[in-house]
């Protein structure tokens, strides 16, 4: 026999049967038997298979209506839990999507009349929160699964342990400064007014060296007599030495002249030095864990700095933008041989070629790419001065 046509009646209810969906009033949830037809429905009516299926539910027709009741609950708040999560929907959304499976429970065959019935049982025992707005009836699934109340203790625990160590790191901070003000306020000096208590007491200095030697003045002219023998004498004696001290003096010169240039170049550094180090274009890594698991150690590219401490930085993974302080920031070391930019230091803002780790001291040898130092070699360079180049 050839096929049918398209349009024919046999093929459109082949594309019927094939879809899955057809009239519910056509439908027999005893026998789980869909009719295409008022006559299919009629004369599967008037089946034997269907009045023995009447005969057993006229026994005890409240267990049959329990268990299609009970079926029909835990399908559609499986498919909830599973489609939807903890996420408030519309419950007619929910129920259409459940009724578009070919071998569902009609609501026809369970104790509830209606879509708006089920949705304020399902509230009355706690299963969902419900609430009725103009546009309809809205659930959200509520989840009591032992190992998901697990999970949120444990996340709780982990909030709560944080805020915990940031507190004793805040009262740490305020006992440092207490001491603090408190040395400063016992290392400064007293003034008091200068007073004598009768008209009669001598007000006594206590002064130094170069003090005495003017009071030794008021003494007898005689001891000046003495003095300027004994200096004519020693002034003979200090010509011999002054070809011999002369010699000593212009060394003493020269180290000293050293010492001020070693000094001026190292207050040259340590005023080079900041506390901010951020910089745009550069690979950081997010070590706070404030943003749960997804960021935690994860890399990060700098696309702008605010105010020199924050950054907005773009994830390498997933490509979301982020605004974080430059103390949930960390720097990145590349492999030997990649490019690097100076983040602090006498360098600052050069970017350079990273030739070595030494992972003992923490520290690493760079050589300078760009500006005019480019060429020039620095060792021990600490970790947190430099960074990777996106």
């Amino acid at each position: 026999m050839g096929k049918a046509d398209f349009l024919t009646p046999k093929a459109i209810a082949n594309r019927i049967k094939s879809k899955g969906l057809q009239k519910l009033r056509w439908y027999c949830q005893m026998c789980q038997k869909q009719c295409r037809d008022e006559n299919g429905f009629k004369c599967h009516c008037m089946s034997e298979s269907h009045q023995r299926q009447l005969l057993l539910a006229s026994e005890n027709p409240q267990q049959f209506m329990d268990y299609f009741s009970e079926e029909f609950q835990a399908e559609f708040l499986e498919l909830l839990r599973r489609r939807f999560g903890t996420k408030r929907v519309h419950n007619n959304i929910v129920y259409n999507e459940y009724i578009s499976h070919r071998e569902h429970i009609h609501m026809n065959a369970t104790q509830w009349e209606t879509l708006t019935d089920f949705t304020k049982w399902l509230g009355r025992e706690g299963l969902c929160k419900v609430d009725e707005t103009p546009k309809g009836w809205y659930i959200q699934y509520i989840d009591r699964d032992p190992e998901t109340i697990r999970r949120q203790q444990e996340l709780e625990k982990k909030k709560k342990q944080d805020l915990d160590d940031e507190e004793r790191t805040a009262k740490f901070i305020e006992e440092q400064v207490k001491r603090g003000m408190e040395a400063a306020e016992q290392d400064a000096p007293v003034y008091t007014e200068l007073t004598r208590e009768s008209e009669e007491e001598k007000v006594v200095f206590n002064l130094s060296k170069g003090a005495s030697t003017s009071a030794g003045a008021s003494k007898p002219s005689a001891l000046g007599n003495n003095a300027l023998k004994a200096a004519v004498s020693s002034a003979s004696g200090k010509r011999k030495e002054s070809s011999h001290g002369t010699t000593q003096a212009k060394e003493k010169k020269k180290k000293c002249a050293l010492d001020e240039i070693m000094e001026q170049e190292e207050q040259q550094k340590k005023n080079t030095r900041t506390d901010y180090w951020l910089q745009p274009e550069i690979v950081v890594k997010i070590v706070t864990k404030k943003l749960g698991d997804r960021y935690h150690k994860k890399k990060a590219v700098v696309k702008e700095v605010i105010d020199k401490y924050t950054a907005v930085v773009k994830t390498v993974d997933y490509g979301d933008k982020l605004k974080l302080d430059q103390t949930h920031l960390e720097t990145v070391i590349p492999a030997p041989g990649k490019k690097i930019l100076m983040l602090n230091g006498e360098h600052r803002g050069s970017q350079a070629i990273l030739d070595s780790v030494d992972e003992k001291t923490f520290s690493v040898t760079i050589t300078i790419d760009s500006g005019p130092m480019k060429g020039h070699k620095i060792e021990r360079v600490p970790y947190e001065d430099i960074s990777k180049l996106a």
